[in-house]
């Protein structure tokens, strides 16, 4: 039986990234991945999206292209070139985590791991199991798409982000059920690409984690676009018909029968607990994730989980922060820090692009909180008016009696680029004051970011 003071389980952004971390500290660590490294994030969600992504903004560019001087014709699109660039983007980095694996001196172990009881791991492979021992134990095991009772995913005609992502063809319609990140992203990808789209959504708007009014500039902007959206409405029917599929879309004084070629079901995701031996350890799970604290350790001693088993935010960076801090926690270092989920930024890569962090307004007044709250439109943006993309909204949120900064909502061009400026303020506990006095460049897009805090503060210089 071999020993090691770290084992993660899964190589995804919180495992891979623990255990480069631990071995950094002097830990004997090691991986055991039964896939490949990476994880979701890396080879079929967060790079080989955008690297789609990037192909819808080609196509919106290439309609567009008048505005500018150029003209261009006999413009044709192959499907299965973009897919290859996704996929080579994916393999291309998976690659580069075995590197990392390499350099930092981490063993990496194939196979399905599962918990052999306290500070054991039992590791199958081909019909053989090896038996390991580890002072620490991380979970890193991820997450996968969540279905609907009645809508059952085929791979076929009701794709999951896996089949979304390596289309064979482009449907000429299509359903997207569920308009959180996934959905969203997906919906705005594929109308880009010429697919007739309807997104439905069961609660009352869109995105609806985001703040209120952030959300409303998405749906005008969509519908702009030619999106259809129902909210407040359920997929009730969803049966093959001929190569395609019959819906029936129930709710909010909607009753619609649509037929689609495809679907996308995109509900969210549950944690991956399954297969671990959790229950013989009496490790506590809730809403299908993994309990922990702070740090990431669950209420058996010696075992932790981070990233998307761990519960939500599912996000990448927020599994590479926990793993950080989980890490030093175990490893006794003095200046770790626990992972604030309120300092977690969220983006999703739709166009236009949303990017938020902290509280949204609602939930501001909801904690019965004084606030102040400013608003820049990007139609007055000199850099969004010269790139001809003024659709957007900068919001922020100031708490009245101290100038601590709750939370910012963004939406518009480069705005997953942008956040992280508010929640270096949020770091460094900046008030409105230290933002109001920071000098931004002109001209640029973060330039709204200024204008948003100055009206917050009845100061508004350009609106």
């Amino acid at each position: 039986m071999s020993d090691y003071d770290v084992m993660v389980v899964g190589g995804g952004p919180g495992g891979y990234v623990a255990a480069i971390r631990a071995a950094q500290l002097g830990l004997k660590t090691a991986v055991v991945e039964e896939k490949r490294l990476g994880g979701i994030c890396l080879n079929w969600g967060c790079i080989p999206t955008k690297a789609l992504l990037r192909g819808a903004d080609i196509a919106h560019t290439l309609r567009d292209l008048d505005r500018f001087g150029f003209s261009a014709d006999n413009i044709s699109f192959d499907i299965a070139r973009l897919v290859r660039h996704s996929r080579l983007a994916a393999d291309r980095l998976a690659a580069g985590v075995g590197y990392l694996m390499k350099k930092n001196g981490v063993s990496v172990i194939e196979g399905h791991a599962r918990l052999d009881g306290k500070c054991r791991l039992a590791v199958e492979k081909g019909g053989k199991t090896d038996g390991y021992r580890a002072d620490h134990i991380i979970l890193a095991t991820g997450a996968r798409p969540r279905e609907l009772p009645g809508i059952a995913i085929d791979g076929e005609r009701v794709w999951s982000y896996f089949e979304a992502m390596v289309p064979e063809f482009l449907p000429a319609s299509l359903l997207v059920i569920g308009s959180g990140a996934i959905g969203t992203e997906f919906a705005s990808l594929y109308n880009d690409l010429g697919v007739d789209v309807t997104l439905v959504e069961v609660l009352d708007q869109i995105l609806p984690q985001e703040d209120n009014e952030i959300a409303a500039v998405a749906r005008r902007s969509f519908e702009k676009r030619g999106i259809r959206i129902h909210t407040g409405a359920r997929v009730e029917e969803l049966a093959p018909d001929g190569d395609g599929l019959r819906c029936r879309i129930r709710g909010n004084g909607v009753d619609e029968l649509l037929d689609v070629d495809r679907a996308i079901l995109a509900v969210g995701v549950q944690g991956n607990i399954e297969a671990l031996g959790l229950e013989e350890l009496g490790a506590e799970t809730q809403d299908g994730f993994i309990r922990t604290d702070e740090w990431g350790r669950t209420n058996v001693v010696g075992l932790y989980a981070i990233g998307d088993v761990s519960g939500p935010p599912c996000l990448a960076h927020k599994a590479s922060h926990e793993g950080v801090a989980c890490v030093e926690k175990l490893a006794g270092v003095d200046s770790a820090h626990a992972l604030d989920r309120n300092a977690v930024p969220g983006c999703t890569y739709c166009r236009p692009q949303v990017a938020s962090l902290g509280m949204t307004e609602a939930e501001a007044e909801a904690c019965g909180r004084a606030i102040r709250v400013g608003r820049f439109n990007l139609a007055a943006s000199g850099k969004a008016v010269a790139l001809a993309e003024t659709e957007g909204l900068v919001k922020t949120v100031f708490d009245a009696a101290t100038g601590e900064l709750l939370g910012a909502h963004m939406i518009g061009p480069e705005v997953t680029e942008q956040i992280q400026g508010f929640g270096i303020a949020r770091t460094l506990e900046g008030t409105e004051e230290d933002l109001i006095n920071t000098i931004f460049p002109h001209p640029t897009l973060s330039e709204a970011m200024h204008e948003a805090v100055l009206d917050a503060m009845d100061r508004p210089m350009n609106q």
